[in-house]
């Protein structure tokens, strides 16, 4: 067991790494050539064109102003300034939002932490039942529950509230207007985007506007893609040009079936300039061929389409209501907004979903489950009097107190967070096969599946493993009765596994994060090697994201560590308070300036971060009861069984009372935002605003072949409902076409 000792050394180690990582970052942000690595979001805004303060950088390279240097901590003060309306403006809501969780975690775990060191660690402490136990313990277990003898809404609504506000007080944004439709039944007389047309006309006449049909373009996608890096090189050569104009570009080209050389290393010579041009020729040609064959083969078209209407009123209608009496079919839901669409998942078909989410379910679990082992191996590195067993061999090496305490107090953090690297991108390649189709979703519904894969296998796993490993012996000869007793009393001793895992990706993760060492040495290597133009420098920045789908799920296992051992071990409390502030100001620094802003979707994760908070709450009350009923304190058992049964009506409350904020929007609040727009702007042509806003990234850029539905006028939509179909089935009204009319409408009569 790891010992006060232990973690001494483990938070030495930590926080020397963090106050290297700290210097290194202070250093290397005031370097001319490091600007756009530290600052790129300033750069992408066209705020910043050149490091500030220039005439202080005597040279291009290297700052050479040494006052600078000593105020190498003026990045934290500058961190807290922005104030949060100002940060909401220039970071968008998700960004603060975010910051909140960390706020929240020190408004919680600090009023906790002094009333556990006022009273728990002194109680804990006092008693000596582990002196008279045959338990292998430390001193920091001393300050837990095990050595107690026997017998002994309010963020929600402001969350809430700031959603509401920043949705009433946004500028107009396409996906206000816009609903998605999926499963358009097939019809034999009309296409799907004449289908579309003919059903909200008649069944919004008086605000559907425009609509765009999902197109099934993966293909003309990677032409697009080719042609792109074509002109990259193009420009390249060009610039390359214009700069020695008395003599053209030339390279070497491997051409199909090695005929000019070996890997177009030592083929023939070709001028550049030419040969891109004639290669963007081409493509270009390819590129209008597969575009006209996706926008003319119906299969390329999905039963599915972006619709607009006149009015934020209308489209908060259609999102919110169910279309016709059938609800597998003209299934509508608000529209991401156009940079939060993932358009590889567009072209999956929604009666595929099912299919796709049991599958990843199955995966999920035997993931989560067999992930057990590379756990129980972690463990098993904190166990010494294991490994000793393992390896006879080590047993002089490991005996040496200082590789004693780097084993028990440092190597299980970093072993568990290295096993746990590649875990969120597989995730995410889960989530994008379920086929959500935006990137909010998926990264919410990556981060639940992280979070319930921490539950389980770091929270859980550890603890059953760590317990296993530690009593094994013992197990083998107690009675039934005596093994909860044993694991009552194990559970609180894994606390100091899980404070060497909080320092070293907590405390040390954090200021790694703000390093940004990965991003800044690729950085200068793409510089050095692959950049040839501004645009290629602009790509090469790499800003990155706050990355919610594993930000998130880690901040929620600190919550669940920090008040299931809030109780049983006090001692935990100090580490998550110190990542907790020191995130906040790393993070607040990051989103103002670096991490790109992907999307917005105004909060609408925060239903799932309180709903883990409250989870890890009633997790923490559970273990209390259990953990007190191995105590033979039964009489105080039955008082705690109120607790979770209070903490689930509070969040049953919270989630009746403000979830509705985060799913549907206010009619009335969509109504007023119409009137005062139409007020303010009356000859305002949203039609043209819209009309572009969801068409797929291969098609912008040439609007001549849009969609042909987008080429009609803005006041010169028919007044009588044209269709092709020849069935009378769901036609209410008459068709100027086929003169039908619906047989479920009495009062009309058949032309």
């Amino acid at each position: 067991m790891a010992s006060l000792g232990d973690i001494g050394l483990s938070a030495a180690i930590n926080l020397l790494s963090a106050f290297v990582f700290l210097v290194a970052f202070a250093i290397l942000r005031i370097q001319p050539i490091n600007d756009r690595v530290y600052f790129p979001k300033w750069y992408m805004k066209g705020l910043r064109s050149s490091p500030l303060h220039a005439r202080a950088f005597v040279s291009k390279f290297v700052n050479l102003d040494f006052t600078s240097y000593v105020k190498f901590l003026n990045w934290m003060p500058a961190a807290l300034q922005m104030p949060e309306p100002e940060l909401i403006d220039h970071a968008g809501l998700d960004s603060a939002v975010y910051l909140r969780i960390y706020l929240l975690g020190l408004k919680i775990f600090a009023p906790i932490a002094f009333l556990a060191f006022s009273v728990m660690v002194p109680v804990n402490w006092t008693n000596n039942t582990l002196n008279r136990s045959n338990l292998t313990y430390s001193s920091i277990d001393k300050l837990s529950i095990s050595n107690i003898p026997l017998g002994s809404n309010r963020e929600y609504q402001l969350v809430a509230t700031m959603r509401l506000h920043f949705l009433a007080s946004q500028r107009r944004r396409s996906d206000q207007f816009t609903v998605i439709v999926r499963n358009v039944p097939p019809d034999a007389d009309e296409s799907v985007s004449e289908l579309v047309e003919h059903f909200f006309l008649v069944n919004h006449p008086d605000h559907y506007l425009t609509h765009q049909v999902v197109y099934n373009a993966k293909k003309l996608s990677s032409l697009v893609a080719m042609k792109k890096k074509m002109q990259n090189w193009l420009d390249y050569y060009q610039l390359k040009h214009s700069r020695n104009q008395s003599a053209r570009p030339t390279k070497r080209w491997l051409t199909l079936y090695l005929q000019t050389g070996f890997l177009g290393l030592c083929g023939s010579k070709v001028d550049a300039m030419d040969f891109y041009n004639t290669e963007i020729e081409k493509l270009s040609k390819e590129i209008e061929l597969e575009r006209d064959k996706v926008m003319q083969n119906p299969k390329s078209i999905m039963p599915a389409a972006f619709v607009s209407f006149r009015t934020r009123w209308g489209a908060a209608v259609c999102a919110q209501t169910q279309q016709t009496k059938n609800p597998t079919i003209w299934l509508t839901e608000w529209a991401p907004e156009p940079r939060d669409v993932y358009w590889d998942n567009m072209s999956i078909p929604y009666v595929s979903l099912t299919i796709r989410r049991l599958i990843i379910f199955v995966a999920f679990f035997f993931l989560t489950f067999f992930f057990m082992i590379p756990i129980a191996f972690v463990q098993s590195l904190a166990n010494i009097e294991g490994i000793e067993k393992a390896a006879p061999f080590l047993k002089p090496f490991i005996e040496i107190k200082f590789i004693k305490s780097l084993i028990q107090g440092f190597l299980p953090g970093i072993a568990l967070k290295l096993f746990l690297i590649f875990l969120p991108t597989i995730l995410m390649i889960m989530s994008k096969f379920e086929g959500f189709i935006s990137l909010s979703g998926l990264e919410r519904r990556a981060a639940t599946r992280y979070y319930i894969f921490q539950f389980i296998n770091v929270f859980l796993g550890s603890i059953i493993t760590g317990t296993a490993f530690q009593q094994l012996d013992k197990f083998i000869h107690q009675s039934a009765n005596e093994i909860p007793k044993t694991i009552g009393v194990s559970i609180p001793m894994k606390a100091t596994f899980f404070i060497t895992y909080i320092m070293v990706d907590g405390w040390a993760g954090c200021a790694g994060e703000i390093l940004r060492l990965k991003p800044l040495i690729f950085f200068h290597l793409k510089n050095f090697f692959l950049v040839k133009t501004d645009k290629d420098r602009e790509e090469a920045m790499d800003p990155g994201t706050i990355g919610f789908n594993t930000g998130e799920p880690q901040i929620q296992l600190y919550f669940l560590l920090g008040l299931v051992y809030a109780v049983v071990t006090p001692f935990l409390l100090p580490y998550i308070i110190v990542f907790f502030g020191f995130a906040y100001v790393v993070y607040r620094h990051q989103i103002i300036n670096v991490y790109n802003q992907e999307y917005e979707s105004a909060a609408a994760f925060w239903p799932d971060v309180h709903g883990r908070i409250i989870f890890a709450l009633v997790i923490s009350q559970l273990l209390l009861m259990g953990l007190m009923s191995t105590k033979e304190a039964a009489n105080s058992t039955p008082l705690l069984i109120a607790l979770p049964v209070l903490t689930i009506w509070f969040h049953i409350f919270c989630k009746g009372r403000y979830e509705p904020a985060f799913i549907r929007h206010p009619l009335q609040e969509a109504m007023m935002k119409d009137t005062l727009e139409r007020t303010r702007e009356p000859n305002f042509n949203l039609k043209e605003f819209l009309q572009n806003a969801y068409i797929h990234p291969v098609f912008k850029g040439d609007e001549d072949n849009d969609s042909e539905v987008m080429s009609e006028g803005w006041e010169q939509e028919p007044a009588v409902v044209q269709t092709k179909r020849q069935s009378k089935r769901s036609t209410p009204l008459p068709s100027k076409r086929s003169g039908s009319v619906s047989p479920s409408s009495p009062s009309l009569h058949e032309s």
